[in-house]
């Protein structure tokens, strides 16, 4: 049923074989890797800084914004795990062939302005002996608090209202409602999370008794549409007003839109409290963010 509060949960991801007691920014790295067999390459690995690094005190946020970091410094952070980029490109510092939307291909000057911040951020985060590690491929498919997973306990839909699964995606049942009283109730969950309202397509009186939703950009409705939701969920990195509006507007099947940081935040908290749990003689501190952007009206 979907509610406003988080759902009860069992965080029990498997650590698997690793028994050693966390100490370098290295092993932590090394223990995030371990919760899931990923394919190389992988954007899972630290971006900055050195892996040998002591751990004082752990932080985690889903995008590493400069501000963010500087606040994580001052509170005595010295390794930060992150989900999100730190430089702007999928791939950060390691630029493959295949690079998508890389600032290295762009024009000038947008190239040049977008080098000169890289550099300047990242020798900020080596001067300060800030290590940066990236748990990006893992959050999105891990079971139990996994992006997807932890987007469903976050609406107050458990593994047990799972209908349908594969990698990346599940369908919810829900009780029949009209989708715009769905949309409603969603929006009331993800309040906390600084996104005062959701985007709404399709038929607001269809009747409604699933929801399909993925993990972050890994949710364009028409790669799951044979999972058959009444009601989609995507976000506003991957949606295009002028095809998947469209298409719901036409077709009548609902589409929810959220904002990418609003579909993710519950993800790296649950994150958080699982690290606690595993090793509660290092101090994790989570700094919330939700909503990717300022919302100001009139």
């Amino acid at each position: 049923m979907i509610t406003s509060g988080l759902a009860s949960i069992a965080l029990s991801a498997n650590p698997g074989c690793f028994t050693a007691r966390i100490r370098t920014a290295g092993d932590l790295n090394r223990f995030l890797r371990g919760l899931y067999s990923i394919p190389e390459p992988s954007c899972d690995r630290i971006i900055a800084g050195d892996p040998d690094t002591v751990i004082k005190k752990v932080g985690t946020v889903w995008m590493p914004y400069w501000n963010v970091l500087r606040e994580a410094v001052s509170r005595g952070v010295n390794a930060i795990v992150v989900h999100e980029p730190t430089f702007y490109t999928h791939w950060d510092l390691d630029v493959k062939d295949f690079q998508i939307q890389s600032y290295y291909d762009k024009p000038s000057p947008a190239k040049e302005q977008y080098v000169a911040l890289v550099e300047e951020k990242r020798q900020w985060i080596e001067q300060n002996g800030l290590v940066i590690i990236r748990s990006h491929d893992v959050m999105d498919i891990l079971k139990e608090f996994g992006m997807p997973f932890a987007l469903g306990q976050k609406l107050g839909l458990s593994n047990e209202n799972i209908i349908r699964s594969r990698n990346y995606y599940n369908v919810y049942g829900v009780p029949e409602d009209s989708a715009v009283n769905v949309a409603r109730k969603i929006a009331a969950a993800l309040a906390d999370f600084n996104q005062p309202g959701v985007g709404f397509y399709g038929d607001p009186e269809k009747r409604v008794t699933s929801v399909g939703m993925g993990a972050g950009c890994i949710c364009d409705p028409q790669e799951f549409a044979d999972m058959n939701p009444d009601m989609y969920i995507a976000v506003d990195d991957k949606t295009r007003a002028w095809i998947h509006g469209t298409y719901a507007e036409d077709s009548g099947i609902p589409l929810v839109v959220i904002n990418h940081g609003t579909a993710e935040e519950n993800g790296m908290r649950l994150l958080n409290r699982f690290l606690q749990k595993t090793f509660p003689e290092i101090e994790f501190v989570h700094f919330n963010q939700g909503i990717s952007f300022k919302w100001v009206t009139a």
